[in-house]
């Protein structure tokens, strides 16, 4: 079954832009979608409790607009990420106001629970949550969730260990239902080729941190762009959960990245972690290995539709140039 979105909406490219930890905000949630990808922030980053509410209400108001006064133009439905791990004591809130301006998608992570999911049902939205392996793409979907976003290798913030091709192929083993695959998706090549995999979309997080819209320091959009895959630490030390970070602003805080020690797992935070002084996602900055296919910091509309051109490019080339395969009826 491929992912099916509301008619009204007209996507530029098969891709959501992933909900980065303060990165993402409501100029650049409404660039993307305006653009024609699925834009997203996590509830966390309305900051107090009482902004999402004004977020919410100026996004939907702002697309509503958007699609009235230009027809035909590409137009993408939004996201909002929640974690719904115990330790978020604003959950319950955050999914009140999800619902009272319902929210077309809501994209859950590390955990899944059953009334959450029934509460963006209530209203007819959609319910993607992220997995890091099989294990965890079964529990999300026995617990109601409407889709998976796998997280594979490579992928910025928190993220798996699993290679792309494997963790697709487990879980299209026995999920026919909306997919899209995470891990290093920064060109439209490579939105194509998760659909090859058998995603249905690309999960696009790294590439719009270097983004004139995006909440970050101007150090970190410009690292994006100069970035590698080499420039990429992956450790479980400053959140309890185990992420890929820049390794530049690990050695900014001091400390040494090929000698890291281990985080508790129990005690998961959302702001420091491991005994460190330095913030994670604030001072210690997350990204994923696909950065070296950023080469400038651009706008959101830029982005995107560099991304398309790519993408539209990799549709038409069937085969490498100079390969060739035996005719079907041979």
């Amino acid at each position: 079954m491929a992912f099916e979105l509301d008619p009204r909406y007209r996507l530029a490219l098969p891709a959501i832009a992933a909900p980065m930890f303060i990165v993402s905000n409501p100029d650049l949630v409404l660039a993307q979608c305006k653009a024609g990808v699925v834009g997203s922030f996590p509830a966390l980053n309305a900051r107090p409790q009482s902004a999402l509410d004004e977020w919410l209400d100026r996004i939907t108001g702002e697309l509503s607009a958007h699609e009235r006064d230009n027809p035909g133009a590409p137009l993408a439905p939004f996201a909002v990420n929640q974690i719904v791990h115990r330790s978020n004591d604003r959950l319950e809130q955050d999914l009140e106001a999800c619902v009272k301006y319902k929210v077309p998608i809501v994209i859950t992570s590390l955990g899944a629970r059953e009334e959450v999911n029934e509460a963006v049902h209530s209203y007819g939205g959609i319910v993607l949550h992220d997995v890091i392996n099989n294990k965890f793409a079964h529990k999300a979907i026995e617990k109601g969730a409407d889709g998976l976003i796998a997280v594979a290798a490579g992928a910025g913030g928190h993220a798996g260990t699993i290679s792309p091709f494997a963790l697709v192929q487990e879980i299209r083993e026995w999920f026919d239902g909306p997919l899209m695959l995470s891990g290093s998706i920064a060109t439209g090549r490579a939105v194509r080729a998760a659909q090859v995999m058998g995603a249905d979309m690309g999960y696009i997080g790294s590439a719009f941190i270097a983004t004139t819209e995006a909440n970050a320091d101007e150090r970190y959009k410009q690292a994006i762009a100069d970035g590698q895959a080499a420039d990429i630490v992956y450790t479980n030390l400053f959140t309890g959960v185990h992420g890929n970070y820049l390794r530049g602003s690990i050695e900014a805080a001091g400390l040494d990245p090929e000698h890291l020690p281990e985080s508790d797992p129990s005690k998961m935070s959302f702001g420091s972690g491991g005994g460190s002084k330095s913030k994670a996602w604030k001072d210690i900055w997350g990204s994923g290995q696909g950065i070296g296919a950023v080469k400038d910091v651009v706008d959101a509309g830029e982005m995107v539709a560099r991304l398309r051109r790519e993408y539209l490019e990799a549709c038409r080339d069937t085969l490498p140039a100079g390969l060739r395969v035996m005719p079907e009826e041979a």
